[in-house]
């Protein structure tokens, strides 16, 4: 009997990993524990001689198999992608690459942080009020007849 437990053993620890046997073994018994139906046919003495121990029990289940209860595993994505070793001169050009990227970024933000700028600037000019105008040439003979009555 006790061959027998072993290979039973042993060909779980190939199925399930430790963990996985643990978590099983304890929702199972954990059903057990709330009354759930023993899935196998155990008479009073086994009952007995495994002291009622819904542990024991449960794992006595899962040797025979007749759990219905899977385990689902993630599995790593695979991947078919060509790792290339770049040249020294590949480095070089990603790099300048790079950078020109950066600088024009730079560029861009520096334009749009001008115009900001501008326009806040526009806005206040405009929330202050007094505008000039431009003076037309009719505009001026009269203030320089009006200068010439002043001085007489």
């Amino acid at each position: 009997m006790q061959t027998h437990y072993k290979e039973k053993k042993i060909k779980l620890d190939e199925k399930y990993t430790r963990y996985e046997i643990a978590r099983i073994l304890g929702a199972r018994s954990l059903q057990l524990a709330m009354d759930a139906p023993i899935l196998l046919k155990l008479g009073k003495e086994e009952l007995e001689e495994l002291n009622y121990d819904v542990l024991k029990i449960a794992e006595k289940e899962l040797e025979a198999g007749i759990l219905p209860i899977t385990v689902k595993r993630p599995l790593p994505k695979k991947s078919e992608r060509e790792i290339k070793k770049l040249t020294e001169e590949e480095i070089k050009e990603s790099l300048e690459k790079k950078a020109e990227r950066e600088k024009k970024e730079f560029e861009e933000k520096e334009e749009k942080k001008k115009e900001r700028i501008e326009v806040r600037e526009e806005k206040e000019i405009m929330d202050e009020g007094e505008m000039m105008e431009i003076t037309k040439p009719v505009d001026e003979d009269v203030e320089e007849e009006a200068e010439g009555e002043v001085e007489v």
